[in-house]
């Protein structure tokens, strides 16, 4: 490992794994969210779980940058997938995985099999694939994330693909 990957996966020092962190915050979730939808509806609770876990997740990626030493780039995020396959949460198949692209096939989601177990499935896209592409954006700007399928909602398997967008401006988080 070299010193510049050292430095940036300082981000992740005392980090829970994020499967543990998200069937901790499902299980808080759980409750309120079926309290919303015998008030107000299924669609409308969605629609606020939805905006909340939207923001959280920004907030989320601003604050991994914030704490990467010598800035954000494609690399240092593709070190923060660390996290998020910890306690064999992800089985992926890293596709391309350059300075400007990072592509790879999720094989097994824990994260689908948790909401699953946890009666949440119909909602584990809600809270966890749409944080996928708001947190590199609150990460750095200039990562976007195309996706055409999840497990979570029945594939085979998943397909992200991330590129750093060179002509975008890092500073406009």
């Amino acid at each position: 490992m070299t010193d510049k990957q050292s430095d940036s996966r300082s981000a992740m020092d005392g980090e829970l794994g994020i499967l543990a962190r998200r069937k901790i915050e499902a299980g808080i979730i759980a409750p309120i969210y079926e309290v919303m939808r015998e008030k107000i509806g299924e669609e409308l609770a969605q629609s606020i779980i939805d905006t909340a876990i939207t923001r959280a997740a920004i907030d989320a990626g601003k604050a991994f940058a914030a704490k990467t030493p010598g800035g954000t780039s494609l690399r240092t995020f593709q070190e923060l997938q660390d996290l998020w396959t910890q306690d064999d949460a992800l089985t992926i198949e890293v596709v391309k995985a350059t300075d400007e692209e990072f592509h790879y096939n999720v094989l097994r989601c824990r994260y689908a099999e948790t909401y699953r177990e946890m009666g949440l499935g119909h909602i584990g896209h809600l809270l966890s694939c749409n944080r996928d592409g708001v947190f590199c954006t609150g990460y750095d700007p200039r990562i976007a994330l195309e996706r055409t399928q999840t497990v979570m909602q029945g594939a085979s398997h998943c397909d992200f693909k991330y590129r750093l967008n060179k002509t975008a401006d890092p500073s406009s988080k």
